[in-house]
């Protein structure tokens, strides 16, 4: 289904007239849909591109004329160019070797003052390279032949992008008409926190309660009461990914099935590009390494999801001796002698950081997934775990 534009994430190009604003979005959308020429004033009016720009998703691009436009019509264009810092989450400033004027230093405080991020390309660094002081997210570049454009471009924009940009989903409340019943199943377990549930069970309770849902919480081993006590059979059932294959031999085919890890997939990363990841555990061979990333440092238990469940179902699966290795934290490693990277479901990082480690397992030419997706892969129900998103 097509993204409604006012879900995407809409990014501002401004400029001077012809330090390369067009020919920067033409390269990144890899379209002429801008008309590019040495003629100042060519962009007469904004243009606007909307596309799928992976790992960040939905994006409508801007462009803009020249913020020098000194032609018959400019200073209406210009009138209008500003009127687009209004509309933006995300602005893309191009200069050239000349540095930043008084046109784009204007413009950098009225991003500051409505908080908006902004990314400064400098362009042409082919002919000469001008150092932007006092300002840290600068891309210094050659659009006629900078081969690692687009990439790099990706990779900037990702950093600053704000950690509830629009065009994030919400976790469940959007899959599921109000007023309706989720059913969340929840294992009181050996990783359950003493008296309390985990980040991603509270926040999926609060996000159906927000889209005027009705959660009703229980245990793998309630579940089939739970289901009896309903008239109405749940408008979906999600449950932890250590209990999906109990819970869905319980939940009945016509009824909805996903995990919290799934959920988190799409929130946090993308989706898409976690069940792609997943195919590659089907030409996974003896002697393959396999990365398990997790966002975040934790006491591991006996037996542990990372380090112990999903080891063990991979291995069943694949009937394959891997090399699996962990690691926790922040920090990205270095991963291009990986044959699979798997996320943990990023309860405890945010968005951004998720859609650079896709970026960099892209690059690096990894595939990458994440727990809920490998758990629901392995026990070969991944399909009906999915099916909800489609």
């Amino acid at each position: 289904m097509k993204t409604l534009k006012s879900m995407r994430l809409q990014i501002g190009v401004f400029g001077r007239t012809n330090v390369g604003k067009s020919s920067l979005l033409n390269r990144i959308t890899n379209q002429e849909i801008s008309i590019v020429s040495e003629i100042a004033g060519t962009t007469t009016d904004v243009v606007e591109k909307s596309m799928e720009l992976l790992p960040v998703g939905p994006v409508t691009f801007l462009d803009t004329a020249g913020l020098d436009d000194n032609t018959e019509l400019g200073e209406k264009r210009i009138e209008k160019t500003m009127k687009i810092v209004n509309r933006i989450d995300v602005a893309v400033i191009v200069c050239d070797y000349n540095g930043l004027d008084e046109y784009e230093k204007e413009l950098i405080s009225k991003f500051d003052e409505l908080k908006i991020p902004y990314l400064i390309v400098e362009n042409k660094c082919d002919i000469k390279k001008s150092e932007i002081e006092d300002f840290k997210n600068v891309l210094y570049t050659s659009v006629k032949d900078d081969e690692r454009l687009v990439f790099r471009f990706k990779e900037a924009l990702v950093k600053l992008l704000p950690d509830d940009f629009v065009n994030s989903p919400k976790i469940a409340g959007d899959l599921v008409p109000a007023g309706s019943t989720v059913i969340l199943v929840i294992p009181i377990d050996k990783e359950a926190p003493k008296g309390r549930i985990i980040l991603p069970q509270v926040q999926t309770i609060r996000d159906l309660l927000d889209s005027d849902c009705m959660s009703y919480v229980v245990k793998e081993t309630e579940l089939k009461q739970a289901l009896e006590n309903l008239k109405t059979p749940p408008a979906l059932v999600v449950t932890d990914s250590q209990a999906f294959k109990q819970v869905s031999e319980i939940v009945p085919e016509s009824v909805p099935l996903t995990s919290f890890s799934i959920l988190f997939a799409r929130l946090k990363g993308d989706l898409n590009e976690f069940i792609k990841g997943a195919e590659a555990i089907e030409n996974l061979k003896d002697g393959d390494m396999v990365l398990i990333l997790e966002s975040c440092t934790h006491h591991a238990i006996e037996d542990d999801i990372g380090r112990v469940k999903i080891p063990n179902l991979l291995r069943r699966k694949t009937g394959k001796n891997l090399i699996i290795h962990n690691y926790a934290g922040h920090d990205f490693p270095d991963v291009k002698d990986y044959k699979l990277i798997i996320h943990c479901g990023a309860c405890m990082t945010n968005r951004r950081e998720v859609l650079s480690r896709i970026l960099i397992a892209n690059q690096s030419g990894v595939p990458i997934t994440n727990y809920g997706i490998v758990i629901s892969y392995c026990l070969g129900i991944l399909p009906r775990a999915v099916k909800i998103f489609s």
